[in-house]
């Protein structure tokens, strides 16, 4: 019998962790056993678990625990069948996608083809169907086997990246001329802004800590990098659009009391802090609501624009582009920093939940274990 080992989650306390090991049943009919090797554990999986129970997104009904309390944090990265009753799903086969924290996964794979398969397991067709589809490596324009770490890290990060920035061009940026993204030293905040560069009609601004503020400013995708404590040294009569990564409503009152009605938009595109923070925002700040930005909503305007085959073309070749100028060793933006096994995963996430971590560095974890 396969035996499945699994990292759970406290629901009610991100940072603690459980190593749980239990035995797999046979297969069924229809069913794939895959052995998950490599993946990201980043800032952005704390987000899901932030959020899990959010009705539309739902991150902890992935991969349910059935343990009151406790859920499998999701992550991206590889995994490879190690035994199949699927046709088309070939044992050997890695693909890239979506996975709990975890040795094993049985899945349901339907709608196989050349590209990969859906997880068809019943409790996942009411899921959001962009984290149910799985990418064979030998099939991906975009992949590269010395990139794996990267588009473990990058891919699930850069795709919100491009899709936001597509976003934000798709509406004339509502008419603002300058860009303040908070957490700018956040991957998925200069990913967006590497998208922006270089355009003469939007200036974009990091907003950052003190303590982060010399990675950010040696990104080079920023025009400008400005701490915490500098808000206020803007021209107020500028029009501004905010993106917002950081998630703290205090900083969201200043942007809001700054720029008053030169505030042309406030767009929230993910935050690790808290899941209900803007519930709980401040009301009847000058300027516009706060928006919610959910990636899955742009591509599937894409998807009728411009079809999935552009949609994919175009987001192939932006990745590849990013990638390559953040391994650039001439000025790497990251590095990666390999962990092996589950005690390793279990002080990263706690790092992770308490900010511990070089905004530089990216994390892969290796769960190589198991016989099968």
């Amino acid at each position: 019998m396969t035996t499945v080992t699994q990292l759970q989650t406290d629901k009610s306390a991100l940072h603690h962790t459980r190593i749980v090991s239990a035995g797999l049943p046979e297969l069924k009919a229809g069913e794939a056993l895959l052995k998950i090797t490599d993946l990201a554990v980043t800032t952005n999986n704390i987000t899901y678990a932030a959020f899990g129970d959010t009705p539309h997104l739902r991150y902890w009904s992935f991969f349910p625990t059935h343990a009151d309390g406790w859920g499998l944090m999701p992550a991206w990265g590889f995994a490879e069948v190690v035994e199949s009753t699927v046709e088309g799903l070939a044992k050997g086969e890695r693909f890239y996608g979506y996975w709990p924290i975890a040795t094993h996964l049985v899945m349901q794979p339907v709608r196989v083809s050349e590209r990969g398969f859906y997880d068809g397991t019943p409790h996942r067709l009411e899921l959001t169907s962009a984290y149910n589809q799985y990418q064979r490596t030998t099939t991906d324009a975009a992949y590269r086997p010395e990139y794996e770490p990267y588009q473990a890290l990058l891919r699930p990060l850069f795709i919100t990246s491009f899709m936001l920035a597509d976003f934000l061009e798709d509406n004339d940026f509502f008419g603002a001329r300058q860009i303040i993204f908070s957490s700018a030293s956040s991957k998925t905040a200069y990913g967006t802004a590497f998208c922006l560069e270089n355009r003469d009609d939007v200036r974009l601004l990091g907003w950052t800590s003190t303590g982060n503020r010399q990675f950010v400013e040696s990104l080079g995708c920023y025009a400008q990098t400005i701490s915490y404590d500098e808000l206020e040294s803007l021209d107020p009569s500028i029009p501004t659009l905010y993106v917002d990564f950081a998630g703290n409503n205090d900083l969201r009152a200043r942007v809001h009391r700054h720029f008053g009605d030169q505030l042309k938009h406030d767009c929230y595109a993910g935050s690790a802090q808290s899941q209900d923070h803007l519930d709980k925002a401040e009301k009847n700040l000058p300027g516009p609501q706060p928006q919610p930005y959910f990636a899955p909503y742009q591509i599937k305007k894409r998807n009728t624009d411009w079809g999935p085959g552009e949609v994919t073309r175009r987001f192939n070749e932006a990745q590849l582009a990013f990638i390559n100028r953040v391994s650039d060793s001439s000025n790497p933006w990251m590095k990666i920093n390999q962990h092996e096994g589950f005690e390793a995963a279990q002080t990263l996430v706690a790092d992770l939940c308490e900010g511990r971590v070089d905004p530089r560095d990216g994390h892969i974890v290796s769960v190589k274990q198991g016989a099968n």
